[in-house]
């Protein structure tokens, strides 16, 4: 009984992304309804989780250079089943751009180059974040509280 309360306490501590989850759904609260604003924050979330396990390869690749590895071969990254993010659509670029008035056409081209070089995702990911019903300023601040979830892999214990 006390090792089921343990692995749970462990489990939920591992994610620990409910706060913030909930703080993104009252930065958007206030603009739309539920039904909408779930696919606004899940396609960021998926952006940023995509975008974290990228930047883990990458510094994987930055490393093996002398051993032959190229950071930019999309296919180095595909062999390891992660999937090949453009620089357009890298967290850190769209991050940096957050608070501009484009942000919502940049999350948008992200999403387009995603599938244009992913094809598994061709048609899949949202592509409206441009539309003028979507507040910019939250969008960004959107964007600001997901940067704050690391959703890269513990290393493992040594």
């Amino acid at each position: 009984m006390a090792n089921r309360k343990n692995n749970a306490s462990t489990a939920s501590a591992t994610v620990g992304y409910e706060a913030q989850l909930w703080q993104m759904a009252d930065t958007l609260r206030g603009s739309m309804d539920a039904a909408e604003y779930k696919h606004v924050v899940l396609g960021l979330i998926f952006l940023k989780y995509i975008s974290d396990a990228f930047e883990e390869q990458h510094a994987k690749l930055v490393a093996e250079k002398s051993k032959g590895a190229d950071p930019e071969d999309p296919d180095e990254y595909r062999a390891h089943s992660i999937f090949w993010v453009p620089p357009e659509a890298r967290w850190v670029y769209l991050k940096a751009q957050a608070r501009q008035s484009t942000i919502g056409r940049l999350v948008d081209d992200a999403m387009a180059g995603i599938e244009r070089d992913n094809p598994a995702l061709k048609g899949v990911l949202p592509k409206d974040y441009a539309r003028p019903a979507l507040d910019k300023t939250r969008l960004g601040q959107l964007i600001d509280l997901i940067g704050n979830i690391d959703f890269r892999q513990p290393s493992p214990p040594a």
